[in-house]
């Protein structure tokens, strides 16, 4: 009985692990880096926080998909041979998003890590 709670709590801690490291074959860009990334036209700029978010605060240039309609609104308004590159409040968001578009097959995709919160 002692070896299933021990099988239990890596079970869960794996599953932890899982959700807070970021994407295989995700690029992690800072805020300042973000700067320099912004004026490039073959870049696609997702932010997926929601709109009552974006509304009162966003970066001129992201388009706003909040992240509970991402699988849905993707394939129509995003293309899948440009680089996407996604943001939200703290990273955190944009990470599962990050995650949402590798599996729906976008191959260059981007997180901004610390969100907008890191925006200066």
């Amino acid at each position: 009985m002692e070896y299933v709670i021990y099988i239990l709590i890596a079970l869960f801690l794996v599953f932890i692990l899982q959700r807070a490291l970021p994407t295989k074959g995700v690029r992690q860009l800072s805020t300042t880096d973000l700067k320099e990334e912004l004026n490039n036209r073959e870049k696609q700029f997702v932010d997926v926080r929601t709109p009552g978010e974006f509304k009162g605060n966003h970066i001129k240039g992201f388009k706003n998909i909040p992240l509970h309609q991402l699988s849905q609104k993707a394939d129509k308004e995003l293309l899948k041979e440009k680089e996407v590159i996604v943001i939200c409040q703290s990273g955190m968001r944009s990470q599962k998003a990050t995650k949402i578009l590798k599996k729906m097959g976008f191959t260059k995709v981007t997180n901004v890590k610390g969100g907008i919160s890191t925006w200066r």
